[in-house]
C-alpha cells in the first residue's frame, strides 16, 4: 500500500513519535492507523515522544573506569524519584560499561553503540521511558584514556549528583582523589588559568574595571586593581589556582606538586547545571489527570 505524507503526518500528530518512526509502523501495518498506534505503543515509541518536551533535569552522573580508560556520564529524569530507581540506575550501569568498551565520540555514535542485551543505547532508553513513564535523556559524556605514568582520580557526591573525574600526570591515587574531591565540592569552572575562555577573562576585565570606577578610583588606579582581582577571578574559577581545602596555605597545584604530580585534566558533571528546571504544581498536575488531559 502507498503510504502518503498526509497519513504519516496524522499519525504523527496522534501519537507525537517522529516521522520516520510513523512512516515506518504505517508500512509494517499496512496503512492502518490504529495498528500503526498500536505499534509505535508497543516499541515505546508514541510514549517516549509524547514526553520529549517535558523537562528533565534530575537523575545521576557516573564514572565508569577500566585500566587507562574511563568515562564520564550524565542520564536526566523528570523526578528525584525515578533517579533513585534501581532500574534507573542499573540503566547508567549498562550504558556507562558500553560507552567503556567504545571510542564514541558524539552523542549519536553514542546513541548507536549495541549493549549487551538491550538493543542499542537509544533503543534502550526508549523503553525504559515506556516502562518507567518519565522522559530520560542521556545528556553528556567523555571518554578519558591517560598513559601508565597518570592517575585517575573520581568522586561522587551526594549519591550522584556531582561527579568529578581527574588526571594527574605523576602522584598517586590517593592525591588524586584529594583533588576529585576537591573539584567536586568548590566548582572549579576551569583547570587552570591558560583555559579560561578569551572572552570570560576579558567580560571579568571589563567589570572589575567598572566596579573600582563606579568606587571613584582614577582609570590607572583601576586598570592596577583589575590585575590584582583578576588573579582573585582565577582563585575561584580555576582548579588549580583554587586554595586546597584541606590546607588553605597551598594551592591545589601546589599540594600536587608537594606529592610528585600535575593536574593535567579535569571534567565535572553537576547534574542539571545550565538546564531548565521543573516547577511542579502537584494540585495541577492531580486536576489534569481527573480532567483527562
Amino acid at each position: 500500500m502507498n503510504i502518503t505524507a498526509s497519513m504519516v503526518k496524522e499519525l504523527r500528530e496522534t501519537s507525537g513519535a517522529g516521522m520516520m518512526d510513523c512512516k515506518t509502523a504505517l508500512t509494517e501495518c499496512n496503512g492502518n492507523m490504529e495498528e500503526a498506534m498500536n505499534y509505535l505503543r508497543e516499541k515505546g515509541i508514541a510514549k517516549s515522544a509524547k514526553k520529549e518536551s517535558r523537562i528533565a533535569a534530575e537523575g545521576l552522573a557516573n564514572i565508569y573506569v577500566d585500566g587507562n580508560k574511563a568515562v564520564i556520564l550524565e542520564v536526566n529524569s523528570e523526578t528525584d524519584f525515578v533517579a533513585k530507581n534501581e532500574e534507573f540506575i542499573n540503566m547508567i550501569d549498562v550504558i556507562g560499561k558500553t560507552l567503556l568498551k567504545s571510542d564514541a565520540k558524539t552523542l549519536e555514535e553514542a546513541n548507536n553503540l549495541t549493549t549487551e542485551n538491550n538493543g542499542t543505547i537509544s533503543e534502550y532508553i526508549v523503553a525504559m521511558v515506556a516502562k518507567i513513564g518519565e522522559k530520560l535523556s542521556f545528556r553528556r559524556f567523555e571518554i578519558v584514556n591517560k598513559t601508565d605514568s597518570e592517575v585517575f582520580g573520581s568522586y561522587l557526591h551526594m549519591g550522584g549528583k556531582i561527579a568529578s573525574l581527574v588526571v594527574l600526570e605523576g602522584g598517586n591515587e590517593d592525591v588524586a582523589k584529594e583533588v576529585a574531591m576537591q573539584s567536586a565540592a568548590m566548582r572549579p569552572q576551569y583547570l587552570n588559568a591558560a583555559s579560561v575562555p578569551a572572552d570570560v577573562l576579558e567580560n571579568e576585565r571589563k567589570i572589575q574595571k567598572e566596579l573600582a570606577i563606579n568606587e571613584g578610583k582614577p582609570a590607572d588606579i583601576a586598570e592596577k586593581m583589575v590585575e590584582g582581582r583578576i588573579k582573585k577571578f582565577y582563585k575561584e574559577i580555576c582548579l588549580v589556582e583554587q586554595p586546597f581545602i584541606k590546607d588553605g596555605d597551598l594551592s591545589v597545584a601546589d599540594y600536587v606538586a608537594k606529592n610528585g604530580g600535575e593536574v593535567i585534566k579535569m571534567v565535572r558533571y553537576e547534574v542539571g547545571e545550565g538546564m531548565e528546571k521543573r516547577n511542579d504544581n502537584f494540585a495541577e498536575e492531580v486536576m489534569n489527570q481527573v480532567k483527562g488531559k
